[in-house]
């Protein structure tokens, strides 16, 4: 039987673990559970994180505009985080790889069919594509959406079955249990209009998304029949448990 592709996105706030520091144990958690799943799952990875990367070791002066210094940061930050994922995944026995994509890359046919057939290449070859905006030339994401735009465009582009976006809550509250400050997940959602109703527009501490940026991607995949789950990645084991059903998340099929 053929694996299931799941596309697991990886916002800063995750990968930080809430920290001004990527979190080495939280790589490696990933890098477990992606490790025990290997023989039914193939994984591709949208990966935020550059910036935080960056701001680990340097500070960087500047009287441009903030969001220079942030494609900046990114260019430094790009090569440490793939650096940490390659030093945590090879222990475990995985292999790793790097693609750096922009929006204009979705719009032109020749690159789409660039994108499937190299990543395809590299998930056959036991290598697990990690994405990320190419930052440096373009500034969507930093402006808005931490990836989660770009992951779902991916998971469209490679017809994936699964979106798995990891973020810092137990997926998607309803409102009034968060005004109650007593938070309770949605768990299934068929209709997206009506979790309109249900966000906020708070965007994380270390990300530039928000419930809103992650209810678009969702869009984006269920207009490809693909279903999205918004789990809460700084729990450990968080994939696993979901599958099992062991945790809270939201699940918009």
């Amino acid at each position: 039987m053929s694996k299931k592709r799941i596309l697991l996105k990886l916002g800063s706030n995750t990968l930080t673990k809430e920290t001004n520091f990527i979190s080495r144990g939280k790589i490696e958690d990933i890098g477990i559970q992606i490790a025990a799943l290997k023989d039914d799952y193939e994984f591709i990875i949208v990966s935020s994180g550059a910036i935080a990367a960056a701001k680990q070791f340097v500070k960087l002066e500047s009287q441009d505009k903030e969001v220079f210094v942030k494609q900046a940061l990114a260019s430094i930050g790009q090569p440490q985080l793939m650096r940490i994922y390659q030093e945590n995944f090879s222990d475990l026995g995985l292999l790793t790889s790097q693609c750096l994509l922009s929006y204009s890359d979705f719009e032109k046919e020749q690159s789409k069919i660039n994108i499937v057939n190299t990543i395809n290449v590299l998930v056959k070859n036991n290598y697990i594509p990690i994405i990320n905006e190419n930052d440096t030339v373009a500034t969507d994401e930093i402006q808005f959406g931490d990836n989660d735009k770009l992951a779902a465009l991916t998971a469209v582009l490679l017809n994936v079955d699964l979106l798995i976006i990891a973020t810092n809550t137990n997926g998607i509250y309803t409102k009034s249990t968060i005004n109650d400050k007593t938070p309770e997940t949605i768990t299934l959602v068929n209709d997206l209009s009506s979790l309109q109703k249900e966000i906020s527009d708070s965007k994380s501490s270390h990300g530039t998304g928000g419930m809103q940026s992650k209810i678009e991607a969702s869009a984006i995949a269920k207009e490809a029949n693909i279903e999205t789950w918004i789990i809460n990645g700084l729990e450990d084991k968080f994939i696993l448990k979901a599958l099992k059903n062991e945790i809270p998340f939201t699940k918009i099929v």
